[in-house]
């Protein structure tokens, strides 16, 4: 897959378009520290402020794995030994090209509340699947088991670089940063990974039509005292979450500065026609101080894309030969 790239003057062009169509203030000017009388630092026009880049890299599974049943926290020195586990290669399996090495992956650590999921409610850190939405899922991954490459549709979005999985975000190997900026009446999330930026307004203006369907859904936000809400709906039947959703996935997004360079993020997932009860995720999200987000320059190096296809046609060419010649 692709990885980031130079930063090029026409991805700086673009990303200013984008954030001039609302009225950004100078982002220095909106920084205060944090005092005794505030839990979080203020933006000049009195909105909590939460911009800078935020990392979701995490080492804790959005699931609590089935031998971890019944522990909801790691000790400190498993963490310690997961976390150090990042660092060796692994080796490549019989018959695999390989992949990148650790030095490339940016998974993340175990996060620091030490919990052995990123679900803390319900509390086995499980998703509450509906039994027909679990063989759908199953019937999915069967189909793609034997389908993997039919044509370039049953590629996944992040593999045909058209944005990663969903909002919410779930760690993947690298990427995983959240730029926050702000302005009055807005916030803007710049997702690294497969450039996407989210402008979420926060002036109670309706909500889309369910007639429009979006890859990242469409989002409204507002405070709750020093808290950020983001209600996000109208998911395109295209978009692929790393979590099983529909039409009906129902996203809120909690967002709150606990200190200076710490966010609490939590969001609910809420879907009837998927999940027996709606479902919580909690990640503390560091702030990466010197962090630089380049372009993530996806089409340009998507080699995979080619080489998938192509393997999967010689596959194809092979097996035919192979019944052509078992029929003479």
């Amino acid at each position: 897959m692709s990885h980031r790239g130079l930063l090029s003057c026409c991805a700086r062009v673009s990303l200013l378009a984008v954030l001039s169509l609302v009225a950004w203030p100078v982002v220095s000017q909106a920084r205060t520290a944090l005092t005794d009388e505030s839990t979080a630092p203020r933006t000049s026009w009195g909105d909590p402020d939460l911009q800078g880049v935020w990392s979701y890299a995490s080492l804790t599974r959005l699931e609590r794995p089935v031998e971890l049943e019944g522990r909801e926290f790691f000790t400190p020195e498993e963490a310690a030994e997961r976390n150090a586990a990042t660092s060796v290669d692994r080796p490549a399996r019989p018959g695999d090209v390989g992949n990148y090495n650790a030095l490339w992956f940016d998974r993340g650590r175990v996060d620091s509340d030490l919990r052995t999921s990123l679900i803390v409610d319900p509390p086995n850190g499980r998703l509450p699947l509906r039994s027909e939405a679990e063989e759908r899922v199953a019937a999915r991954r069967e189909y793609r088991r034997i389908h993997p490459a039919d044509s370039w549709l049953d590629r996944s979005a992040w593999d045909r670089c058209i944005t990663y999985h969903g909002v919410p975000p779930i760690s993947t190997g690298y990427n995983n940063t959240y730029q926050i900026v702000q302005a009055a009446g807005y916030v803007a999330i710049r997702v690294e990974n497969i450039h996407d930026v989210r402008i979420i307004p926060l002036d109670g203006r309706p909500r889309l039509s369910e007639r429009i369907r979006q890859w990242n859904g469409d989002s409204r936000g507002h405070w709750e005292g020093d808290t950020l809400v983001v209600e996000t709906t109208n998911y395109s039947p295209a978009t692929q979450h790393r979590f099983p959703s529909s039409l009906n996935t129902r996203a809120v997004e909690r967002f709150t500065r606990v200190s200076d360079d710490l966010i609490d993020y939590q969001f609910t997932i809420e879907d009837p026609t998927v999940y027996t009860r709606a479902w919580t995720v909690v990640r503390p999200m560091p702030e990466l101080r010197d962090y630089l987000i380049y372009e993530y320059a996806c089409h340009e190096g998507n080699y995979a894309m080619t080489n998938i296809l192509a393997g999967e046609r010689a596959k194809e060419r092979a097996a035919t030969g192979a019944a052509t010649a078992g029929g003479r």
